[in-house]
């Protein structure tokens, strides 16, 4: 994935996950703050996830609690990379 792809991911989850209260213990507590609940999609270039899809992905790779939604969208890229969805 090119650096630019990643970057416009970068600001997408940033953007839905930044409004969460952290720190969040389980992924039940960024669905509040999803704009449009699990449905909410992140595309970029070829790839197009849903929430709910993501969370399916990255269960096993995220380690809970994030105490910033920085924190949070490095593990949600290295994980989606880990599991070669990037």
């Amino acid at each position: 994935m090119s650096d630019e792809l990643e970057a416009e991911l970068r600001e997408q989850f940033r953007s839905a996950f930044e409004d969460a209260d952290f720190p969040v213990t389980d992924q039940m507590d960024l669905v509040p703050a999803l704009p449009n609940g699990p449905g909410t999609r992140f595309e970029a270039g070829d790839f197009s996830v849903s929430a709910m899809e993501l969370a399916a992905n990255l269960d096993g790779h995220q380690e809970f609690p994030y105490e910033s939604v920085d924190e949070l969208v490095d593990d949600v890229i290295a994980a989606l990379k880990a599991e070669g969805l990037l």
